[in-house]
């Protein structure tokens, strides 16, 4: 039981000081991770428009995989089987995980190399290279999350924090020096974007080892797809409404058209940076309470606290917004990308709040909710090609967004103080 004692002694139960001092830290690591990677962003001025249009795309074909559904579930499943002293139970779940993504990865690999002209010419990439590193790009953006879930769990948030970092520093350094130093495209900056995922996967990798290296004890795996079929499929809807608008617009705008859109949409989702530590840490926090029939009382300061921040962040953006664009842009993208602002901004900040209601329900087993995200999500699926199909303007997936967004915000709260909370 070393392994165990060692994990155990990562957590801190003094709550309210522990989540402020590692929410702090979190939100450091994330504004610093995320600087670095949009530092990658002003390099646009050394390629094509079509080149930066076509890294935006790739990296948003990666964001809108169903990865966070993996850090969620072994954070859930890693503060579970530690608080309940079963962390040996951990190794067998990593390994048994460890293989099948690299499985199902190499499949889609396989049929995406096959197909990778056809691909290239409907994504209006310049050339299919940017598309060939994106594909060892996926494979660690699926490990980085499932180790990442584990120091979650365990509540190991200093370690969570560097990996964020060091992959930032990482992703920016190699993608700046391929495209100043050999000119290269989308392709360098994706392979910066790629050895940066695999350095944040390799510290989780190292960090956890003492878990997952050990002797897996047996674990009832029916009984476990059934705890983590919920949490994959309610974070996977999440993740869609997320990340998928940019992958649907690319379809019917020109790369050139599209600069204005990729600039909004990278500004935007940067205000994530300030908020998800808020429920990144409250997520394995809520699972030990609830495996251990303890109260906890940090949902609402969580629930406060983004909204605040997010607020706060939404005027600062739209303030400070044209000189950003100047820094990290050009001038002539100014108006275009303003012009999106609001409403990215206002598409964001009820995403924000429902992920921490989100994640709320989901560490305490309130599946009841899942079944509503999951038709939000199909529902916003097959809106979006049809207003794009019958309104060619930039505003109008981002007010789509903004719809469903609202309607998940409005489903999360009826599941959490609504006529549905004690179901």
């Amino acid at each position: 039981m070393l392994a165990t004692k060692e994990a155990t002694q990562t957590i801190d139960h003094k709550p309210h000081a522990a989540f402020f001092r590692q929410s702090g830290w979190l939100m450091v690591a994330n504004i610093a991770g995320g600087l670095m990677t949009l530092a990658v962003h002003p390099l646009n001025k050394k390629i094509a428009d079509s080149e930066y249009s076509a890294f935006v795309v790739l990296l948003m074909v990666v964001a809108c995989l169903p990865t966070m559904p993996f850090q969620s579930v072994f954070a859930q499943q890693a503060a579970q089987k530690l608080a309940l002293g079963q962390g040996r139970q951990i190794s067998g779940m990593v390994r048994l995980g460890w293989l099948w993504t690299f499985i199902v990865w190499a499949i889609g690999a396989v049929l995406v190399f096959l197909f990778r002209d056809q691909i290239g010419r409907n994504w209006h990439l310049p050339s299919v290279a940017g598309l060939l590193v994106t594909l060892p790009m996926i494979l660690f953006s699926i490990w980085m999350p499932m180790f990442a879930g584990v120091l979650q769990g365990r509540q190991d948030f200093f370690w969570l924090g560097w990996s964020q970092i060091i992959g930032g520093v990482g992703r920016f350094a190699i993608a700046a020096a391929l495209v100043l130093a050999f000119r290269a495209g989308a392709a360098g900056l994706m392979t910066g974007a790629m050895l940066g995922v695999a350095m944040s996967a390799a510290i989780g990798i190292w960090r956890t080892r003492d878990l997952w290296s050990v002797k897996p004890e047996p674990f009832d795996g029916l009984g476990l797809l059934r705890q983590v079929m919920p949490l994959l499929l309610g974070f996977a809807a999440f993740q869609f409404m997320f990340a998928s608008d940019t992958m649907f617009t690319m379809a019917y705008f020109s790369a050139d058209e599209m600069k204005p859109y990729a600039a909004a949409g990278t500004m935007a989702r940067g205000l994530l940076w300030i908020v998800l530590p808020l429920a990144t840490v409250m997520f394995p926090k809520i699972v030990h309470s609830h495996a251990k029939s303890e109260k906890n009382n940090l949902f609402g300061i969580v629930v406060l606290g983004t909204a605040i921040l997010g607020f706060c962040g939404m005027v600062g953006l739209t303030v400070a917004g044209p000189l950003a664009v100047r820094i990290i842009y050009t001038s002539r993208d100014v108006a275009g990308t303003m012009a999106l602002i609001p409403w990215y901004t206002g598409a964001m900040i009820p995403l924000a709040m429902s992920n921490v209601m989100v994640n709320d329900l989901l560490a305490r087993s309130k599946f009841q909710v899942v079944p509503f995200m999951i038709i939000l999500a199909v529902g916003y699926g097959l809106t979006m090609p049809f207003m794009l199909s019958h309104f060619h303007r930039l505003q109008v997936p981002l007010q789509t967004l903004a719809f469903f967004n609202l309607l998940l915000f409005g489903v999360c709260a009826l599941f959490t103080w609504g006529k549905f909370a004690k179901k």
